[in-house]
């Protein structure tokens, strides 16, 4: 699938039903537990739960449908959310003993969420082409190796950041990150790394990644340089240059 339009279409399926499909599905499902119990009754109080979720899943899937590194997180959640309050639901109704099952099942409506959000991420994302530069997404790109670093391109701006959050000596969450109006970047480079060059990075990463045969980006603003390995650096090179070349015409 290397169309963009194609990848797009798919990728917003997968979204739709991640934020939106699945509240419906928690909705019907309680619902016919419900009736089910109740000898055909339906209860529409119970039905608020369900009801706050998919109104939330259409709210967020608006915010978030253009920044596909969020879905797996959104899918996780409304995956969980929709497993526990079923499982609580069918226990609660029908007296049983589902209450032991409630953590297993919660687990696996996680993995499962997650599980759709990812696919709509790798739709979308793998493997990179250079057309991506003209869609509106937020793109974001893993590094090679054991890290959590990532390179994110919004229509604005370049960012370089770790998917972690810490806590600082006064209590306050912080993220490790450093970024570029997209105007500001002076080079772009795909290369081949060897393995024994020494990588640095404009901010201290807890989990860095150590260099490492294979492709890599280089990526030059203010001064400073940024190598980061990549096995798609070729393609993010072109998806950069695209999207710094539109952001020096506006």
């Amino acid at each position: 699938m290397n169309s963009l339009e194609a990848r797009h279409r798919q990728a917003q399926r997968v979204v739709s039903f991640t934020y939106v499909g699945i509240p419906v599905i928690f909705l019907g499902l309680v619902l016919w537990i419900t009736a089910t119990v109740d000898g055909g009754a339906v209860k529409w109080a119970a039905a608020l739960v369900p009801l706050a979720v998919l109104a939330a899943g259409w709210w967020r899937r608006g915010k978030s449908r253009y920044m596909p590194v969020r879905w797996p997180r959104a899918g996780s959640l409304v995956g969980g959310v929709t497993a526990l309050f079923s499982a609580f639901e069918a226990d609660v109704l029908s007296a049983g003993s589902l209450a032991l099952w409630a953590l297993p099942i919660t687990i696996v409506g996680t993995i499962v969420g997650s599980g759709f959000g990812r696919y709509g991420f790798r739709v979308l994302m793998m493997p990179a082409i250079a057309e991506l530069a003209d869609s509106e997404y937020e793109l974001s790109f893993r590094m090679r190796g054991l890290t959590r670093l990532r390179l994110s391109v919004d229509a604005e701006r370049v960012t370089l950041h770790e998917q972690m959050v810490l806590q600082t000596v006064d209590g306050q969450s912080t993220v490790r990150e450093k970024s570029y109006p997209l105007t500001a970047v002076t080079g772009v480079h795909a290369v081949t790394l060897s393995g024994s060059e020494r990588l640095k990075y404009p901010v201290a990463m807890k989990l860095a990644p150590a260099s490492s045969p294979g492709p890599a980006l280089i990526l030059q603003a203010q001064g400073e340089d940024w190598v980061l390995p990549q096995n798609e650096a070729p393609a993010i090179a072109e998806i950069l240059e695209r999207r710094i070349a539109t952001a020096r015409t506006h």
